[in-house]
This record gives C-alpha cells, sequence and structure tokens, in this order.
C-alpha cells in the first residue's frame, strides 16, 4: 500500500462528486428532461467522450487486456468488432436518432422514443423497456462496482465487499445530485483520463521488454485465427452498439444535427485508440509479466503493469483510471434504468401522467438508489462471475433487444409498431436462452440475438397492417427535419 496513491484517489473522487454538487444547484429548477437528457445541450466533445466513457467501463482496462493475456490473439476479435460497430452506429445512426427523437415528440428516453415513433397509446412497449432495463442495467453496473472493489482491494488492501459499498455510494451521490449533466461532465475528464493511461503503460512496458521476451510463450498464443467461432463471437460485439441505451441517448443528447458529425469524429478516434491500447496492454502484459494465474482469476494484467513500473504518484493517477472507467459507466446505467423507469413506467401507467416535474426527479433517484443496492448485492456475491463475464451477459441482452429495432425504425419505413414488440422479446428471449442452455457451443449469445430480433421485426411488421398514414409521415419529416433546424 501506497499512501501517495490513496492521496490521489482520495482528490481524484471529491473532485467526481464536486461536479454533482455543482449540477445539483445548477440545475435544481430544471425538470425531467434536464435531469435525464440534459436539455439536449450537450457539446460535441463533451458528447463524444461521455458516450465513449460511458460504453468503455472498468472492463477495457481490466476484462478485456486480461483476456487477451491469458488466451491470446484469438481474442482481439472483440475490440475490431467494437471499433466497427462504434463507428457505424457514430456515422449511421447517431444523426438520424437525434432527429427522430425530436421529431417523435421530442422523446427523451429510448423506450418514449421507440413507442413514439408509431404514434402509439399503447403502453406495452414501455413497460417491456423498462423491465428490459432494469434487469441489465443492474448485472451491467454489477461488474463495474466489482471492478471498483478489485481495485481497492488490489492497490490499497482494504476489504473488497467494504470497497464496493464505498465506490457505490460515491457513484450514486453525484448520479442522485446532478442528474444527465453531472454524468456527462464527470464522464468526460474521466474519458481523457481512460485515454491516456491506456497510452502511457504499455508503452513503457513495451520498452522495458527484453528482445527475447516472446520467446517462452507457445506459438499458439499468437494465433488470430484460432477458430471461426472466435471470430463470428469477437464480431458479434459490434452490434452491441445500435442497441446500448446509455450510448445511444447521449446521440439524442447534442445540441444540433453539425455537431454530430463532429462528435462523431471525436468519438470514433477515441474508441479506436482505446481497444487497440486495450489489446496491447494485454499482449505486452503477457510478455512484460509472464503468465501469473492470479493475474488472471481478477483481471490484474493493466493494474500489475502500472504498479509494477510507476511510483507511488504516478500509478495513483493512472489507476485512478480504472475508477474512471467503472464509474464513467455505472452512473450512465444507473440513470438511464431510472429515467427508463420514471419516465416510461411510473409517469404513463401508475400516474398517467400526472406526474409533477419535482415528483419525477426523486422518483428518478430511487431508482438510482434502488439499483445501485441491487448490482451491489451481485457484484458481492462470489457466484457472480468475472468482470468481463458480467459485461459480455448485459452487453448481449442489450444489442440483441433493442440494437435491430432501433436500426430498422431509423432506416425502414415499413416497420410497425408489433414488430418492434416482438424484435424487443424475441431478440432477448434468444439471447437469454442461447446463453442459458446453448453457451457450449463457443459462440456469443448476442450473435443469435441480434439475427433473431431482426427476422422477428421484419416478419411480424410484414405479417401485419402496415403503418398508418401519419406514421409514416413521421418517417418522411424526420428525414428532413436537418434542413429545417436553425
Amino acid at each position: 500500500m501506497q499512501i501517495s496513491e490513496i492521496v490521489v484517489f482520495v482528490i481524484y473522487l471529491i473532485f467526481m462528486l464536486s461536479i454533482g454538487v455543482f449540477f445539483f444547484f445548477k440545475d435544481r429548477n430544471g425538470g425531467e428532461k434536464t435531469y435525464f437528457l440534459g436539455n439536449r445541450k450537450m457539446g460535441p466533445w463533451v458528447a463524444a467522450l461521455s458516450a465513449g466513457a460511458s460504453d468503455m467501463s472498468a472492463w477495457v482496462l481490466m476484462g478485456l487486456p486480461t483476456s487477451i493475456y491469458a488466451l491470446g490473439l484469438g481474442q482481439v476479435w472483440i475490440p475490431v468488432g467494437l471499433a466497427i460497430g462504434y463507428a457505424i452506429s457514430w456515422i449511421w445512426e447517431a444523426p438520424r436518432l437525434r432527429r427522430f427523437s425530436i421529431v417523435a415528440n421530442d422523446s427523451i428516453t429510448v423506450p418514449q422514443y421507440l413507442t413514439n415513433r408509431f404514434l402509439s397509446k399503447s403502453k406495452a412497449l414501455q413497460v417491456i423497456c423498462a423491465v428490459v432495463f432494469l434487469g441489465a442495467y443492474t448485472v451491467y453496473a454489477a461488474s463495474s462496482i466489482k471492478a471498483c472493489g478489485t481495485l481497492f482491494n488490489t492497490v490499497i488492501g482494504i476489504d473488497a465487499k467494504a470497497a464496493m459499498y464505498l465506490a457505490t455510494v460515491i457513484i450514486v451521490s453525484y448520479t442522485f445530485l446532478g442528474g444527465f449533466s453531472a454524468v456527462c461532465w464527470t464522464d468526460f475528464f474521466q474519458g481523457m483520463m481512460i485515454l491516456a493511461a491506456m497510452l502511457i503503460a504499455p508503452i513503457f512496458a513495451a520498452a522495458l521488454i527484453g528482445p527475447s521476451a516472446g520467446a517462452s510463450i507457445e506459438p499458439g498464443y499468437w494465433n488470430a485465427f484460432t477458430n471461426w467461432k472466435d471470430i463470428v463471437s469477437g464480431l458479434a460485439w459490434g452490434f452491441g452498439y445500435f442497441g446500448m441505451p446509455h450510448i445511444i441517448i447521449r446521440y439524442m443528447s447534442v445540441r444540433t444535427q453539425k455537431e454530430i458529425r463532429k462528435s462523431a469524429k471525436i468519438g470514433i478516434c477515441w474508441t479506436v485508440l482505446i481497444v487497440l491500447f486495450a489489446a496491447l496492454i494485454g499482449i505486452v502484459g503477457r510478455m512484460f509479466l509472464g503468465y501469473d494465474e492470479a493475474i488472471n482469476q481478477n483481471s490484474l494484467v493493466f493494474i500489475a503493469i502500472v504498479r509494477r513500473i510507476f511510483p507511488g504518484i504516478i500509478s495513483g493517477v493512472l489507476l485512478s483510471a480504472v475508477l474512471a472507467a467503472s464509474m464513467s459507466t455505472a452512473d450512465s446505467q444507473l440513470l438511464s434504468a431510472a429515467s427508463a423507469f420514471a419516465s416510461d413506467v411510473y409517469n404513463p401507467v401508475f400516474r398517467r401522467k400526472q406526474a409533477t416535474d419535482r415528483e419525477m426527479l426523486w422518483i428518478g433517484r430511487a431508482v438510482v438508489l434502488a439499483i445501485a443496492v441491487l448490482a451491489l448485492m451481485i457484484a458481492s456475491n462470489p457466484d457472480a462471475g468475472s468482470i468481463m463475464d458480467l459485461v459480455s451477459n448485459a452487453w448481449g441482452i442489450f444489442g440483441s433487444a433493442f440494437g435491430p429495432v432501433i436500426m430498422l425504425s431509423l432506416f425502414w419505413k415499413r416497420l410497425n409498431f408489433k414488430g418492434t414488440v416482438a424484435g424487443i422479446v424475441v431478440g432477448a428471449a434468444v439471447d437469454i436462452g442461447w446463453f442459458a442452455f446453448l453457451a457450449s457451443t463457443g459462440i456469443y449469445e448476442l450473435a443469435p440475438g441480434f439475427v433473431a430480433g431482426l427476422v422477428a421485426a421484419v416478419v411480424v411488421s410484414l405479417c401485419t397492417e402496415a403503418p398508418s398514414a401519419d406514421v409514416e409521415l413521421l418517417f418522411e419529416q424526420a428525414l428532413v427535419y436537418d434542413e429545417n433546424e436553425k
């Protein structure tokens, strides 16, 4: 344990909390749209880095590099798939989603958008979406909390469960206070910290590696083309971006269509660098550290590299990037789950749209607290699985359930409400069923889940009545909305 590392951690955590306090007072008179979407006032840099940081949780610093460290280059198809999927998402999905969400009655959540896109008065879709959100986000947030516990236990030596409680309190505090604006601005700073740490650590480690470091590693480690299942499963990770609510909500929050294009350039460059250096950390770590089962079991390759090379103050700053990655994802997930329940279930179903802005804010905050407690319970369970396991489970459900229908809603006029419901239900069911019963096939459940959701949405839409003239008009208006934007 190094005192300098602890001091850096404390300073970092105080800074994150101060952002939440600032936006609590700044936006205290704002309403539901301000708390859950920042009133669509996010600039390109904040939106881009926030989207990236909310995506790249601790698994990109701990889970993914350790997977490559232990299993070899056959795992690099995951970062390849992520880079391709993220680029497609920003280039084709983001501009249309922002326009469509505004034209669809200024929707501020993904369930609201999908319902308003078809001018439906049914609440079924919003409730189904909210149920998926609450379940998947609880698992996803658990991975971030587990990472915080591992970090504090390894670096400071305190009990992992106690560290999870501490991290949960801090994450909930600034999310509870500041809402979407606080989450985006903390993610902005955390995104820069994550990138800096991932650039520095492998470069310094590589400089210290001897010329024969790779000779002792078995030849199979360097084979990226291990089998077709690894390639398909790795590339399938890219599908997740099309339906990841806490990421695509950033697309809806950007100020203008023009700034979407700028955000896309920033976001894509940031993410490509992140996944590239995540792979390098795993490869360099294997040569620099050698294979250690303890490193593999606890996802510690990045932490081990940093602590072996750098003095306390510098290692404290770099290891704070793990906290940044964990918190930047957990806060976004908690807020997305809260917005889904408050805006899409509580107000329309239980209060019949009679809830006041103040009531909505406090219901959202209550959900943030409830999801955090459930996530903490999962993370502290020793049988919950690794950080990478938890992330892959939640990622698969979101990508399978929402990816196909959101992309179809933006590019296919014939999609209808029933097809959308079918796509979400079938995609989620196939993903969960594949994980439960067919995981032994070695194919990541997101691949069959996404295909099943896509087929179900198309088939049901074609077998039922076409969208009304008003729904088709909304589609056409959304396509030209940017031409009329001032």
